[in-house]
């Protein structure tokens, strides 16, 4: 049985959550030199460790938690050794390669000097040769993320990340100061939610819609933290000051090693990299490790899978550097700018064409002259319509405009179906002939134009992981109020319909009481009418009556006179 070494400040009952991270698993191919004796610091997802395995043949990993060594004794065998310990109670010699992606913090145990994050530094330096290459993550306090967060402190961290120090006033909490703490000269990579690694100096030149931010945001999109208000918006405005690369979730510092790509992003079961060329960005995707794919390949399953895959083939493998459709049609809402919303739209029309590519306008790449598709890899199985393509992009994009409470010139009344059917009429998709309706379940033609871009659109978020499940308290708030204003003048419809009852119900016993009185009368006129009848009076007055209907009276005498004869 494979035998774990074990210093001190190991720490048993005990486990460190790790996830998965195909991006940084990619960085680390990149960045980890060959057959060189190599650290690991830190609780490291299994894919991360075999990419660095595949590259060093002396690799030695320490971790607090002894059943976690244990774990990972199991796993890898002899071509791993494991430490269970705290850094404080590694005693080594220098080692070539020092990997701590996951930071500083998890590397104490209870029983451990209370280390700063400068003294922890120092202790991994020492561990290091000269010309070592070190891989160093920190976790960004000021962060947007943490910022955002609507949880208190003490309930964003469970027990499987236990850290020594809350409250550390040598720890960094920016680019520079990172730099500045570090003992080397280090390439900085700003870390959004572990999916995507910016190149700093990148991320600081991005703007609101280019590439970089695109995919900083859609990677924070994908968090399920509950937020005070949107993360989206804070990204933007940090892009639009040049300070994206001050605001990510943390920082990855490479020392001693040159990463090959400005861009390293989890898209779908592969790895997309990107390199900033004078003209655009060049672009790469190499398929995860398969244990990497275990979370997303199920993304590609079921009802959403027999709609959509994901094609890396047809991910172009140079764009240009401009913003996204989605943010120019955002300004031009925002504006009120119809003209100028009617005419990027009636562009869009002339440039779309019957294809598998699955349209997203936050993906459609424009450079103010001709428009491009993006790093979006999601395609139909079968060719579709350029009119249902259409659909779906716009169903998406009204989502996220009406979604996200954008500003826009339209009625308010004018939403769903009707508004994405107008917005087709613009791209040049005509409105279907309208049908009269044949019962009251009947769709109107507008959702009937709509109803496979819907499917579509819908199909897209969901292997996208965008979900509603966890709103922004700001959303929750806006529509805790429309519900109460709705209330409000439900309410009052109310109170409406129930003076109306009042008086609907007065005015019928009103009517109930004259239809009585009416009876009444009614009654006793009967009963006097029935004793005139039986009267001698009427009796008589019913035989003059008739004696007075005979126009020959000679006649009915002589009649009269023969039947008395008779008798």
């Amino acid at each position: 049985m494979f035998e774990v070494q074990v210093v001190r400040g190991e720490m048993q009952p005990w486990t460190d959550r790790t996830t998965p991270r195909p991006a940084l698993a990619a960085l680390l191919t990149d960045v980890v030199p060959a057959n060189r004796r190599t650290l690991i610091l830190g609780p490291h997802a299994p894919q991360l460790i075999e990419s660095v395995l595949a590259h060093s043949s002396d690799v030695t990993i320490l971790v607090r938690s002894v059943s976690d060594a244990q774990q990972l004794g199991e796993d890898f065998g002899p071509c791993l050794q494991v430490i269970a310990g705290a850094l404080d109670g590694l005693q080594t010699p220098p080692y070539d390669v020092i990997i701590a992606s996951d930071g500083l913090d998890r590397l104490l145990g209870y029983d451990s000097a209370d280390l700063s994050w400068t003294a922890r530094l120092d202790a991994v330096a020492a561990l290091a040769t000269p010309d070592a290459v070190v891989v160093l993550g920190l976790e960004n306090e000021f962060s947007l993320l943490n910022l955002l967060d609507s949880r208190p402190p003490h309930e964003r961290h469970g027990d499987d990340e236990w850290r020594p120090l809350h409250d550390d006033p040598t720890r960094p909490v920016s680019v520079d100061q990172f730099r500045t703490a570090l003992p080397w000269q280090a390439e900085v990579y700003a870390d959004f939610a572990s999916r995507t690694y910016v190149r700093a100096d990148v991320a600081s030149a991005a703007r609101p819609g280019e590439l970089p931010t695109r995919l900083a945001t859609a990677a924070v999109d994908q968090t399920d933290v509950p937020l005070l208000s949107p993360a989206h918006e804070g990204l933007d405005t940090a892009a639009r000051a040049g300070l994206l690369a001050s605001v990510p979730t943390g920082w990855l510092a490479i020392i001693g090693a040159q990463p090959t790509h400005d861009i390293y992003t989890e898209s779908a079961h592969t790895v997309l990299t990107a390199t900033q060329t004078p003209t655009g960005w060049h672009l790469t995707t190499t398929p995860a490790t398969t244990s990497d794919t275990s979370d997303t390949a199920s993304d590609t399953t079921g009802a959403a899978g027999e709609l959509l895959v994901f094609d890396p083939g047809v991910v172009p493998s140079t764009i240009s550097s401009g913003v996204s459709v989605e943010s120019v049609l955002f300004r031009l809402a925002a504006a009120e700018d119809v003209p100028g919303f009617r005419k990027l739209a009636a562009d869009l029309g002339d440039w779309v064409t019957d294809s598998r590519v699955v349209l997203r306008w936050d993906d459609v790449v424009y450079d103010g002259e001709s428009f491009s598709h993006g790093v979006s890899g999601w395609v139909a199985q079968e060719t579709v319509a350029k009119e249902d393509l259409l659909a779906a992009a716009w169903a998406r994009f009204h989502g996220r405009l009406i979604g996200q409470h954008r500003r826009h010139p339209w009625p308010p009344w004018m939403v769903g179906d009707d508004l994405v059917s107008a917005w087709l009429g613009m791209s040049g998709v005509e409105a279907p002939e309208p049908t009269p309706a044949t019962s009251p379940d009947t769709l109107p033609v507008a959702s009937e134009q709509v109803a496979k871009g819907k499917q579509i659109a819908q199909t897209l978020d969901d292997l996208l992981g965008i979900t509603n499940e966890l709103a922004d308290l700001r959303t929750v708030l806006a529509e805790a109020e429309a519900a109460k204003h709705e209330l409000f003048e439900m309410k009052g419809h109310v109170y409406g319909l129930e003076r109306t009852l009042g008086f609907r119900n007065k005015a019928m016993k009103t009517r109930e009481n004259r239809i009585r009185e009416l009876r009444g009368q009614l009654q006793k006129m009967t009963a006097a009418h029935d004793r005139i009848r039986d009267s001698r009076t009427y009796a008589v007055s019913r035989v003059i009556f008739h004696a007075a209907q005979v126009r020959k009276p000679k006649v009915v005498a002589r009649k009269l006179v023969r039947k008395f004869r008779k008798r």
